[in-house]
């Protein structure tokens, strides 16, 4: 026998609902109430004779609850969903309420067969989310079974995090650490890629010849790309960045595949790089215009629109005019500039290290290789002045990492790894150690007076600076006092430092002189990118808290839910990490309504104020006019040189000559040339952002679908007041702090089944009493659990209260909080009605895409119906807000059981001869509308809306019978 999908059937004890997995011989099948976890196969030529057609019963009027039943049980029923029945598959199924902007990525991808998207919004915008709400949809509508993360190494963890929590997407970790132990689990002609169905992997472990052919051959057919601008093909590619070229490039020559390429940064200054991302999301690309603008070009534009997605925030605040009954989600932001003044001690060592850095650049001895060497070692040496004593006495005493270097090119690479801010290089790793300035050879013989001079002279000037550790350095005492007032202010700063001695440096003085009760971590490239997380997880533990780091810390790692302030105690030479760095906070998802960042520099520091001038103001001044961000339009290396070879191959002190406007000397000449082309990017920037405006997507037409889900499945203030409510029933003492975000639960003496269905055992509670903190609407709050409709303990707890409803046998010591029926009276209504606790299954069938077979899909959908009245006279209510209402009415009077029995009995005979009939009809009415919201949806993403059908599995579920009678009766 053949069941349809969504149907009842009676195996084994029990009723399950049949899924559409099932085919004739094996039965895939759901409990009834149950979750995904408890899905089982029956196979039918074994166990077919025991499998029966079932239908729900109805609720047995001995087992009356009170006047919370229906209310508690409707809760229980709607965040126990996980599949939604509207238009989006996957909302039922995630941990954070998607905006409607957060949408447009969504409906993009939806209208491409393969979805080939490049998602480049703002940082700090919610691009994770973008990406993980596709993913999640396409494993929901089943037109994938596997994925796969391809991301820079330190921010593999972050996206494990991410998928677990926020869309319930298990994924392994593919790094070199784990490969070989993940490879034991598997048969020998088996990849790992085929075995486990979600990864996350390293692309620069799967980048190698060795390993990317394997991951080609495996690959699932949903591929996201993280830091996709590293994988970008420029004629300047070289190593590493040439073979993720490569990989990307395989991958996308099979042309089934999905492809979501996600990045902040696409352009980067570099046409030809952006380009070449282009390429991998159609091959039609290759051949587009160079400029796009005019009406010839329009095609162009809007074949490209298609697949390219750029946001700046301002963009995104328009989608949010109308959601005035949600936080926004971007703080307001407090922007400040603070400098100090060097101490006369420490600018006698700054006037030592500049006469010797122009000394050692004028020197041209040795050949260009030996130039370019002593080049990385002089400029080595002025960024640890400007950043530390610390770690300038530390440079001064190092061997530099150039002095090894057999030719100029690799002298030139390895000086850029480890003195300039490369933002698009391989990892982030080592990128703050602090570079040395010895530069000779330590075996050479010849000038070897020479090199004993240069060496004391250094070791002189390390001495000089570590004297000036603590009092005598002011950038030190200021920030200090800036910092304190920080967090007196309120805020949880970030303090970013260049190097890893000025890191523990800075640490180490702030715990001199702030109060006790502030706790400050340092985090640096010397600890493993694990214990990196773990010591800020340890730290957000602490009320008040700063965190001083370097910029191991400054890309992809969200720190939102626990900070929000950013002190530049070291200036970037590069204003994309300076963005990066500020985008750890200033970010969707930021709780404080207010960030702040301040940009701390030297005001008679030569280094800070070429930097400054240049490069960072500029920088901030055209996202400040345009609301965008522009990279520097030549090599921003190449800039950085340029300026600081100005400085030392001039005698005078430049610093603040070049404060003066139209001094002519050739910082300033070099900076006006500079400005000239990077305002002719601004705008070709503007020009480029106005030509894929997606209008086509009428993302107003789906604002409403997400408010109906919003409604059917639950929000935040559901969940909070559900878990209190049943909780409390539970014998917990509930109470909340003043400020509303932490409820404190002490579970003491909670009954043992209601604990084991929380997973109490998973969580730390605390002392004899065993408290439990929550918070409902904001995340990372110290030693506090956060807690989303989807979280176990949710769905624990929402099981339980379900479980127990059905269950017929009757648990004396811990009896159901739910029941499926009850009689109440009050005085919310004037005449006799009737409440109905409707769940509804949907048999859903859609369009797929060319080449597969469609799969029907199975939905729920939990109602309440109400009418006045006998049953054979029903007067069928519709006013939505008037029945929501009554859910909270209140017993006023006490009846007896035999009269309550009498009333419920009244409605249950007349059910399948009066009632029935007409919720079927409503049922069908249902899944009418069910259907127009998905071609609502679907038109307005531009997709088919023939073949669309939801089909309603009749009868529906009768889960809870309530009568309401006026006080009066």
């Amino acid at each position: 026998m053949i069941y349809a999908v969504g149907s009842l059937v009676r195996a084994r004890g029990r009723e399950w609902v049949v899924l559409p997995e099932s085919d004739e011989e094996m039965l895939i099948v759901r409990p009834l109430g149950g979750t995904d976890e408890e899905v089982s196969g029956i196979f039918l030529p074994l166990e077919g004779q025991s499998v029966t057609s079932a239908q729900f019963e109805l609720p047995d009027p001995t087992q009356w609850g009170d006047y919370r039943s229906c209310r508690l049980l409707r809760d229980a029923v709607r965040l126990g969903f996980r599949s939604s029945a509207g238009p989006f598959r996957s909302f039922a199924h995630i941990a954070v309420e998607p905006r409607p902007y957060q949408l447009v990525p969504l409906l993009m991808a939806l209208r491409l067969d393969p979805v080939r998207l490049l998602i480049a919004d703002d940082v700090g915008i919610g691009k994770t989310v973008e990406a993980g709400l596709i993913a999640r949809e396409l494993l929901d509508r089943r037109e994938v079974d596997r994925l796969a993360v391809l991301c820079p190494p330190h921010l593999a963890e972050q996206w494990q995090a991410e998928l677990q929590e926020k869309f319930h997407i298990d994924a392994v970790l593919v790094l070199s650490s784990t490969a070989a132990q993940l490879e034991r689990h598997c048969r020998r002609d088996e990849s790992l890629f085929q075995h486990y169905p979600f990864v996350i992997i390293s692309i620069d472990f799967i980048k190698a010849d060795k390993r990317r052919t394997e991951f080609v051959d495996a690959c699932p057919d949903l591929v996201i790309v993280d830091e996709a601008h590293t994988c970008a093909f420029s004629n300047e590619a070289r190593g590493g960045r040439h073979q993720r070229y490569q990989l990307l490039t395989s991958l996308a020559a099979r042309q089934e595949r999905h492809i979501i390429l996600v990045t902040a940064t696409p352009h980067s200054g570099d046409e030809q790089a952006f380009r070449s991302l282009l390429t991998l999301l159609a091959e039609d690309f290759k051949a587009l215009p160079d400029d796009l603008s005019g009406r010839q070009n329009e095609r162009y534009r809007q074949q490209l629109a298609e697949h390219f997605v750029q946001r700046r925030r301002a963009d995104i605040q328009a989608f949010l005019k109308q959601e005035t009954q949600l936080e926004t989600p971007f703080p307001g932001r407090d922007d400040q500039e603070q400098h100090y003044i060097l101490t006369p001690e420490y600018r006698r060592l700054v006037d030592k290290i500049m006469s010797y850095a122009r000394e050692t650049v004028r020197d041209t001895s040795g050949g260009r290789r030996h130039q370019r060497v002593r080049w990385w070692s002089v400029l080595a040496l002025l960024r640890s002045m400007a950043s530390s004593p610390a770690a300038a006495a530390t440079t001064l005493r190092n061997r530099a990492q150039v002095a090894g270097a057999e030719s100029e090119s690799e002298a030139d690479a390895i000086g850029q790894r480890t003195v300039l801010d490369l933002t698009d290089s391989d990892t982030t790793e080592g990128i703050d150690i602090t570079p040395g300035s010895d530069f000779d050879d330590d075996d050479a013989t010849a000038g070897g007076e020479k090199k004993m001079k240069t060496r004391q002279r250094l070791l002189a000037m390390a001495r000089e600076a570590e004297s000036l550790h603590g009092a005598k350095d002011a950038k030190l005492q200021q920030a200090i006092a800036l910092i304190g007032q920080m967090v007196r202010d309120g805020y949880q700063p970030i303090v970013f430092c260049r190097f890893i001695p000025t890191a523990e440096y800075v640490a180490q003085e702030l715990r001199k002189y702030l109060p006790k009760t502030v706790e400050i971590a340092a985090v640096t490239g010397v600890l493993p990118p694990t214990e990196r997380e773990q010591r800020v997880e340890q730290l957000a533990q602490s009320p008040q808290r700063v965190l001083v780091c370097t910029d191991c810390l400054s890309e992809g790692i969200n720190l939102q839910e626990s900070f929000n302030a950013v002190f530049h105690y070291d200036l970037s030479w590069n204003p994309t990490r300076h963005e990066q760095r500020e985008g750890r906070v200033d970010r969707f998802g930021q709780a404080h309504p207010q960030v702040r960042v301040l940009t701390y520099y030297g005001k008679n520091n030569i280094v800070d104020s070429i930097v400054l001038d240049v490069l960072i103001n500029k920088h901030r001044k055209i996202r400040s006019t345009l609301g965008i961000s522009v990279p520097v339009p030549l090599n921003t290396e190449q800039v950085v040189e340029a300026l600081f070879e100005s400085v030392l191959t001039h005698d005078e002190d430049l610093s603040e000559q070049q404060q003066l406007p139209g001094f002519a000397n050739p910082i300033h000449t070099q900076r006006e040339e500079l400005f000239k082309r990077w305002d002719v990017e601004a705008e070709r920037e503007q020009v480029s952002r106005s030509l894929f405006a997606h209008h086509s997507l009428k993302i107003d037409e789906v604002r409403r679908e997400l408010e109906a889900v919003r409604s059917a499945i639950g929000i935040a203030t559901d969940v909070s007041q559900f878990t209190s409510e049943v909780l409390q029933a539970y014998r917990a003492f509930v109470s909340t702090s003043a400020s509303g975000e932490i409820v404190n639960y002490r579970l003491k003496d909670v009954p043992l089944p209601v604990m084991d269905a929380i997973g109490a055992q998973h969580y730390a509670l605390k002392g004899e009493d065993k408290h439990l903190l929550l918070s409902f609407s904001r995340p990372g709050l110290p030693e506090t659990l956060y807690i989303n409709r989807t979280h176990p303990l949710v769905e624990g707890l929402a099981g339980y209260v379900m479980d127990t409803s059905l269950d017929s046998v009757v648990d004396e010591k811990n009896p159901a909080l739910a029941r499926r029926c009850g009689v109440i009276k009050t005085s919310q209504v004037k005449t006799r009605t009737t409440l109905l606790l409707v769940r509804m299954r949907f048999h859903i069938t859609t369009p797929q895409r060319p080449g597969s077979e469609a799969q029907p899909l199975l939905a729920e959908d939990c109602r309440i119906f109400a009418f006045e009245g006998m049953p054979a006279a029903a007067r069928w209510l519709d006013d939505e807000q008037a029945i929501e209402e009554l859910l909270s009415a209140t017993s006023g009077a006490n009846m007896p059981a035999i009269q309550i029995q009498h009333f419920l009995k009244q409605v249950l005979n007349g059910y399948h001869e009066h009632l029935s009939p007409h919720l079927q009809e409503l049922a069908c009415s249902r899944a009418v509308a069910l259907k127009d919201a998905h071609r609502r949806v679907r038109r307005a993403s531009s997709l088919s809306i023939r073949n669309v059908a939801v089909e309603p599995q009749l009868p529906p579920d009768v889960l809870g019978v309530y009568v309401y009678l006026p006080m009066q009766g």
